[in-house]
Formats: structure tokens, C-alpha cells, sequence
């Protein structure tokens, strides 16, 4: 997901990728995945790597993680970016849809992987970036399923951290996408409202490091400046 940004990054600052559980080489704990377990998971390898504190970079369900993080072990944090993710809960009917979403990974594991991986870019961007979407496919297929059923589990029953933002314990900034089908644009921005968070705007779907790839790196070297 970030091999691209790694260079760039790597000339000025140490810089960690990590398979969340149940994806890559990261083994599966269980049948559910909590955004808790991979905080506690993350805390390890920082305590492992003796770093003292960080700059975590979350997207997606990555960015529930680092909010996870950001409750159970404030001041490990140096900054937070939340790029195409939300600190609110799931909403009734978002819980509902990652059941049938578990039913219809059980049930077809490859169609469901291929079919959810190009929902996640801007109708415009599918045709453009088809050979991109390819390789995110395939890597996807490469996540075991007992891994996407623990994720989607996990993701369902997260709690609300919006209090994360409301703080303001650390500088964060949220990143979203005007064409994301996963997460409504308008809906979200209202999160930040009275908060110190930051946001940046692009205009395309939820896979802002593959879909803004030059536009995110300008971005993060900002923020990770400031």
C-alpha cells in the first residue's frame, strides 16, 4: 500500500510499514479483529523497535487503528493523519452492510474482493487506473479470508472516538476523498467542526495514495514538517 511513498519518506524519516492482522504476514488472532487488538499489536512493535513516539499515517480501517492508538496510548503519538477514514462509529445501516458483506465474502471470496477493491476508486479513475487497480486486486487476494471476515467483524463493532479530534492532544489531519462511495464526503467533514484537526480535500474516491498519489506526498511532507 505505501511502497511508493517509502523513498521519499525514507530520506528524511525512519519509516515503519506493518501488516495489520490477518493481512499479509501478519497471522489471524481470531474470528474478530478489534481496532483495539491491532493498536495493542502496533504499541508492541514500537515498544519492540524502541521508538518512543510516532507520526502515524492510517488509511481506511488503518486510520481506526491509529484513533485506537491514539485512546490507549496518547502519548506515543506525534501526529495523526486519518487519509480516507472516519473517527465516527459505523452508522445501523453500515453495520448491516458489513454483514452481508461478511455472507458474500464466505460465499464468493474472489468476486467479492475484485468487486469490492473497484468500488473503492472514483468511477472516473477505474478506466485510468485499471493496471493500478489490478495490482491492489491482487495483492487483496492475497489477504486470507478468515483475515478480511476479522476485519470486517472489527470494524462493525468500533467505537465512536471523535473525542480523539475534540482534544486535540496532537496536531491531526484528516484526509478525504469528494467521490468516495465508502465514505460520505459531506457527512464527514462535519467531524473536524470545532476541532484543531485539519482537512484536505481531493476529488476523487477513497484510494487517495493510488488516485492522488502526488497530491498526498506534497500534503504529507507538509504536515509532517510543521
Amino acid at each position: 500500500m505505501w511502497q511508493d511513498y517509502v523513498p521519499l519518506f525514507s530520506e528524511n524519516y525512519r519509516v515503519i510499514t506493518i501488516d495489520l492482522l490477518g493481512h499479509g504476514d501478519s497471522d489471524c488472532l481470531g474470528y474478530v479483529h478489534s481496532m483495539e487488538e491491532n493498536a495493542n499489536m502496533l504499541h508492541e512493535i514500537l515498544k519492540h523497535l524502541h521508538i518512543q513516539k510516532a507520526i502515524i499515517v492510517g488509511h481506511s480501517m488503518g486510520g481506526y487503528v491509529g484513533l485506537a492508538f491514539a485512546e490507549l496510548y496518547p502519548t506515543e503519538i506525534q501526529k495523526l493523519v486519518l487519509l480516507n477514514s472516519t473517527s465516527k462509529e459505523d452508522s445501523a445501516e453500515k453495520k448491516l452492510n458489513r454483514t452481508r458483506a461478511i455472507k458474500a465474502v464466505k460465499q464468493n471470496y474472489t468476486t467479492f474482493v475484485s468487486m469490492s477493491i473497484a468500488n473503492l476508486f472514483s468511477e472516473d479513475n477505474r478506466l485510468r487506473l485499471a493496471v493500478e487497480i489490478e495490482k491492489v486486486k491482487d495483492q487483496a487476494l492475497k489477504t486470507p479470508l478468515q483475515g478480511i471476515i476479522a476485519s470486517l467483524e472489527g470494524m462493525k463493532i468500533r467505537k465512536d472516538r471523535e473525542f480523539v479530534l475534540k482534544e486535540g492532544i496532537f496536531p491531526v489531519l484528516l484526509i478525504l476523498g469528494k467521490k468516495d462511495q465508502v465514505l460520505n464526503y459531506e457527512e464527514n467533514i462535519k467531524q473536524i467542526k470545532n476541532t484543531t484537526a485539519e482537512l484536505v480535500s481531493f476529488e476523487d474516491g477513497h484510494m487517495s495514495q493510488i488516485e492522488n498519489k502526488d497530491e498526498l506526498k506534497a500534503v504529507l511532507s507538509d504536515f509532517f514538517k510543521k
